[in-house]
């Protein structure tokens, strides 16, 4: 396979910590009414259905409406391929309309238990493969252009440089398939602590892969929370990984909730990322750790916060 150069593709509020009774009496009023000051955020935050149900109300349209009012410039959906068809053509509409990036969404069957890629059973990778191509389909509704690719549970009878192998074949036919509509897989390590037995886990070995596989449609998916877990040292991983890196995901160490809940210093990180001139999407793949309106506003104000890093 011809190797190829990849390039990336690619309201105002008030603090809600430390609010009195006068402050919480404040804030219930802003949660009752549409936010009129968007912040302008340096870089592509994207929220999920469910994030805003409260202010939005369950309907997804709402929801992705209600995002953009944020300031929000882009979306992500993981379960968007189980979606009526019809719902993901007005999802996507609803996305060009308001100038929104549509980000991943998961592209196939995940064996969380049991070997598939590293087995390299010709029948999951046929069920992979078919996956791929009705992906394909799913993408060209919603504008999307990277879907996400989990290579699911170790195989423990084989010799770990054996899956390797068997991975990266599977990995270069779906290429073969996303190039010719330029679309991008997107490899997700996730850590040993939440999904205990996965063959992929580091950043690094994502790395190897993408390299091996050597097509601008397989490139690595750098969830800031699970490589936190899994390996730590999430500058330096980023650096040096970044000529495969095609999209970050975000969440706070522990409880994976939004930035400043936990130990990650997601101001920095987005300053380096900024820096590196990244013009894609990090998806915002994690819950909110205030229930109702209350949480939903501390989720906008967290990303405002962090996303405050050139002054």
């Amino acid at each position: 396979m011809e190797r190829r150069s990849f390039i990336k593709k690619t309201t105002a509020l008030a603090s809600v910590a430390g609010l009195g009774s006068v402050g919480l009496n404040a804030m219930s009023l802003i949660s009752e009414k549409k936010i009129d000051s968007k912040p302008a955020f340096n870089l592509n935050y994207a929220p999920h259905i469910g994030m805003f149900k409260n202010h939005s109300g369950e309907n997804p349209i709402d929801e992705i409406n209600f995002m953009a009012n944020q300031g929000f410039t882009a979306f992500e959906d993981n379960e968007m391929r189980n979606r009526p068809v019809e719902l993901q053509k007005k999802m996507g509409e609803c996305l060009l309309k308001n100038n929104i990036k549509m980000g991943v969404f998961v592209a196939h069957k995940i064996y969380w238990n049991k070997p598939s890629f590293a087995s390299g059973d010709s029948s999951h990778r046929k069920e992979f493969l078919t996956d791929i191509i009705n992906s394909v389909e799913v993408a060209k509704r919603v504008n999307a252009t990277w879907m996400t690719v989990v290579p699911g549970h170790l195989d423990l009878r084989l010799d770990l440089n054996y899956q390797t192998a068997n991975v990266v074949e599977s990995l270069k036919y779906a290429s073969e398939i996303l190039e010719k509509n330029n679309l991008v897989m997107v490899l997700e390590p996730l850590n040993f602590y939440n999904h205990p037995g996965l063959f992929l886990t580091e950043s690094p070995q994502a790395f190897q892969i993408c390299k091996s596989v050597n097509s601008p449609s397989c490139k690595i998916l750098f969830d800031i929370y699970h490589q936190q877990i899994q390996e730590g040292n999430l500058l330096p991983n980023i650096e040096k990984t970044w000529d495969e890196i095609a999209y970050f995901q975000i969440g706070d160490n522990p409880g994976r909730n939004e930035p400043t809940t936990g130990e990650i210093n997601y101001k920095n990180i987005f300053k380096f990322i900024h820096s590196k001139g990244y013009k894609g999407i990090l998806g915002m793949e994690h819950g909110n750790s205030l229930q109702g309106k209350e949480g939903e506003l501390a989720v906008i104000d967290a990303y405002i916060k962090t996303d405050d890093f050139l002054n």
